[in-house]
């Protein structure tokens, strides 16, 4: 089956900022559409559209940070870059300890934005190509340990590194070196991006 065109989408409440940065897209042939709110965004929303986000931090209403937890919760997996202004840089720190890909401070060089979207892009296409790879999903799967596997069920259920520690009865650290290594036998790129592959997996038994 053909693969679907990427697809970069912007939300921005700047009117000038949303449309420049649309052409400035679509000059350079990526397929583009954009937001003027984060809700706008979400009742259009897509998973299986491919491409990546490029999100403002702050926002009346919903802010870039809440849209990328709601997204988050979803298990979506389209990459975010942020675009903040000098004083959003803690916050945007934080968007990238939450699965962010990148972040621009404005102003910015249209090339590195387009850099930027475009690496965000390839890393959709890289997890999207393995969640197609299921079988190689339960091989990975395969090779985890008993104990990274519990941590893997109870992760993947959405509970907190001190709530799994507590159920196994180890030390929080112990957890969060098993969850290291079950990303990195995994290959996942974040949380979203587990909870994906094993949603995957589970689906093709």
């Amino acid at each position: 089956m053909k693969e679907k065109t990427p697809c970069v989408i912007v939300v921005d409440d700047d009117d000038a900022v949303r449309l420049s940065l649309k052409m400035l897209l679509k000059s350079v042939g990526q397929q583009a559409e954009a937001y003027a709110s984060a809700q706008d965004f979400l009742d259009a929303f897509d998973p299986e559209q491919p491409g990546c986000l490029v999100l403002d931090i702050r926002m009346p209403g919903m802010s870039g940070l809440e849209l990328q937890e709601r997204l988050n919760q979803m298990h979506a997996i389209t990459p975010i870059v942020f675009v903040t202004g000098h004083g959003d840089v803690p916050m945007a720190v934080e968007a990238m300890q939450n699965g962010a890909v990148d972040f621009i401070q404005k102003p910015f060089r249209d090339q590195d934005l387009l850099d930027r979207v475009n690496q965000a892009i390839e890393k959709d296409r890289e997890n999207r190509r393995s969640l197609l790879a299921r079988d190689e999903i339960r091989r990975r799967i395969g090779l985890l340990t008993p104990r990274e596997r519990e941590v893997l069920d109870l992760v993947t259920k959405g509970k907190a590194n001190k709530v799994v520690a507590g159920d196994l009865n180890v030390s929080q650290r112990t957890v969060e070196i098993h969850r290291a290594r079950v990303m990195e036998k995994m290959q996942a790129s974040s949380l979203a991006h587990l909870v994906r592959m094993v949603l995957e997996a589970e689906e093709a038994v």
